[in-house]
């Protein structure tokens, strides 16, 4: 299933597949590790629209609401 890390549960993981918008946003992304093929695990949190923790790799990231609602996750299913 194909979502916006935004629509993420706490604690799931999954595999990034797009990142939408610009070449600005999509480089800015990038740069935070967060690319097409890695593997991310969604830390918190779990409501509202504020900044969203996630983790790839040994790295724990926080992306702004609207950059992570730019970021296109398959969920792994269990």
């Amino acid at each position: 299933m194909l979502t916006s890390l935004v629509n993420m549960k706490l604690g799931e993981t999954g595999i990034v597949r797009d990142i939408h918008g610009g070449s600005g946003a999509a480089e800015r992304i990038q740069n935070m590790g967060i690319r097409i093929g890695k593997k991310i695990k969604k830390e918190g949190p779990d409501f509202g629209r504020g900044p969203q923790t996630i983790m790839v790799g040994h790295f724990r990231v926080a992306i702004g609401f609207g950059m992570a609602s730019k970021i296109m996750v398959e969920i792994e299913r269990k």
